[in-house]
């Protein structure tokens, strides 16, 4: 907690709060007494949220920090999960296998790409557009990780920087829901270890679900993509989430899926057969 409203502090100037900015500024953004002072609690108290040495703060001092603090619903609610004991978290960390139902559904989408991610972004299971979508890639296996160390990933999301922030937000928001996951430690601990830039944007604890937007692809084979993205929460495996890409009907976006799909059967061995291992790898679960 104290380390989410550092970086949550650090990262607001005097203006974005209406206050004046006076004097030679020591540390980046708002000064602790400044957010206290907006928060309308002691300076001493605000101090020790900060500093880990207070573990109860009431749900109001909580709402009105991050007022002060300008957060939005999603992270007051991040702010708040932080605050939680072990025992009072969920103990049902989901399945960790994809049911066999969702898997039948996304084979039958032949025009539509869909895959399923846990909450470090591991890819759990595609279908074969998909698979085809990301052929670009070593491996589809984990979204951050193809973001990031991946050089595939600075070509194929036209918008790299947005994708970065968001594939880390993402990981944030399901660290905030699981501080004791072994899956997401591992994935951060690792791409920290190979990538400065993911590092960088992990310190600033942004957060930020996987919900509905727009992105700009670019397939090596097919070209420029302008895609709809919507994330679905699976149910009866609340930490699982089914993306599901879509493209206007009838329009160049459509026509590059078509001719993905058509590819399939006609692409290279090597390519062919990774395709292959993953659709096995799918029924199997």
């Amino acid at each position: 907690m104290g380390d989410f409203l550092r970086a949550r502090r650090e990262a607001l100037k005097p203006h974005d709060v209406g206050l004046p900015a006076y004097g030679r500024r020591r540390v980046p953004g708002l000064r602790r007494e400044e957010v206290a002072l907006l928060a309308g609690v002691s300076s001493d108290y605000y101090i020790r949220l900060e500093q880990g040495r207070e573990n109860s703060p009431s749900p109001q001092v909580l709402d009105a920090v991050a007022q002060a603090l300008k957060l939005d619903a999603e992270a007051t609610d991040h702010l708040n999960r932080l605050c939680l004991t072990t025992s009072q978290r969920p103990r049902d960390r989901g399945a960790t296998d994809v049911s066999g139902q969702l898997l039948r559904l996304m084979d039958g989408w032949e025009h539509t790409p869909a895959f399923v991610v846990g909450p470090a972004l591991d890819v759990m299971a595609a279908n074969s557009l998909a698979t085809a979508l990301h052929s670009g890639f070593d491996r589809f296996d984990n979204l951050a990780r193809m973001v990031f160390v991946d050089p595939a990933g600075r070509d194929f999301y036209q918008d790299w920087e947005r994708a970065a922030h968001s594939c880390v937000a993402e990981i944030r928001a399901a660290h905030g829901h699981d501080p004791a996951s072994a899956r997401i430690a591992e994935v951060v601990a690792e791409l920290s270890a190979q990538s400065d830039e993911f590092a960088a944007i992990w310190r600033l604890h942004e957060v930020k679900s996987k919900s509905q937007e727009c992105k700009q692809l670019k397939h090596p084979q097919v070209g420029d993509l302008y895609i709809e993205l919507a994330a679905f929460t699976v149910n009866g495996a609340a930490h699982q989430q089914l993306v599901v890409y879509r493209a206007e009907p009838a329009g160049p976006t459509a026509a590059a899926f078509e001719t993905l799909r058509s590819s399939l059967a006609t692409w290279p061995e090597q390519a062919q057969a990774a395709v292959s291992a993953a659709d096995r790898a799918v029924d199997e679960q």
